[in-house]
């Protein structure tokens, strides 16, 4: 199947207003998927110009509320956990029997890597229902971002536990954020029908699809730093896929009774900062 074309072309699709055409996709899709539009600011499938508005909708005010604590993290995304816990050998569990490389999720450069060998990891999964805007998990500054070239397979479970480095062979947009506490990645994963990935400060990273890794560094000091704080939106997916974070060493504790499976909701406790280490 051509992936790249069929989800380059279901995007054209998203961004065009076709008026009475666009309002029937979406009120289908509203109820196709269950999607709760109470939470929505805007109520009706006839309130959105585009698909891609619709599916980029902005909650109400009041619909997440973020813990504004600065020891614990709360979840970027409204989701579902695919895996998450310790970085090993360089490695990251994807399913059951695959695991996939830290170095190459990250754009394949040991140096870009090596500030998160040994730390942890977590991957959850929007499914087309959620919210699909990200927000930061604590208060960071932008250092670094990659965008890797790749294929777009799916990445829903049933995927992630058939096609081995998913993760690390999709297209992708990575975000490096140093905080307080070390540094934090943030992976934003394309998938097929994903059209488009975009992050607050530099607007759409794709498409278009390119062949080669770009990289983009940011000052992290002075009046041209991006900061961010906790519960700040930092980008979006135009149709579903998957965020990878990754903490550095003794950065953070996940909760301890969360794991595959266990649905997210941005602004909920994610995890708590290791005292015992800052």
């Amino acid at each position: 199947m051509p992936k790249h074309f069929l989800s380059r072309l279901v995007g054209k699709f998203a961004a065009a207003k076709m008026g009475w055409l666009t309002t029937k996709a979406i009120s289908q899709f509203i109820k196709a998927y269950g999607i709760n539009m109470g939470e929505a600011k805007l109520k009706n499938a006839s309130d959105f110009e585009t698909f891609n508005d619709f599916f980029t909708r902005e909650l109400e005010e009041g619909a997440r509320t973020i813990d504004k604590d600065e020891s614990t993290l709360c979840y970027p995304v409204d989701g579902a956990i695919s895996q998450q816990g310790d970085i090993v050998d360089g490695q990251l569990i994807q399913a059951k029997g695959f695991d996939y490389s830290l170095t190459s999720l990250l754009g394949g450069d040991a140096q870009t890597a090596e500030p998160f060998q040994d730390g942890k990891f977590s991957c959850i999964y929007l499914a087309p229902k959620d919210y699909h805007r990200i927000h930061m998990p604590m208060a960071a500054t932008l250092r670094e971002m990659i965008y890797v070239p790749g294929e777009l397979f799916s990445v829903n479970p049933l995927t992630a536990r058939n096609v081995p480095g998913l993760f690390s062979r999709n297209e992708r947009v990575v975000a490096i954020f140093d905080t307080q506490f070390g540094q934090l990645a943030m992976v934003l994963v394309g998938a097929t029908i994903v059209a488009s990935i975009e992050t607050k400060w530099a607007g759409t990273i794709t498409p278009p699809a390119g062949k080669d890794v770009f990289r983009w560094k940011y000052p992290t000091s002075g009046v041209d730093a991006i900061t961010f704080e906790k519960g700040d939106e930092m980008g979006r997916f135009k149709l579903g896929s998957t965020v990878v974070s990754a903490f550095s060493p003794n950065m953070v504790e996940f909760e301890a009774n969360a794991g595959p499976g266990t649905v997210t909701r941005l602004g909920e406790l994610y995890a708590t900062v290791n005292e015992k280490q800052h």
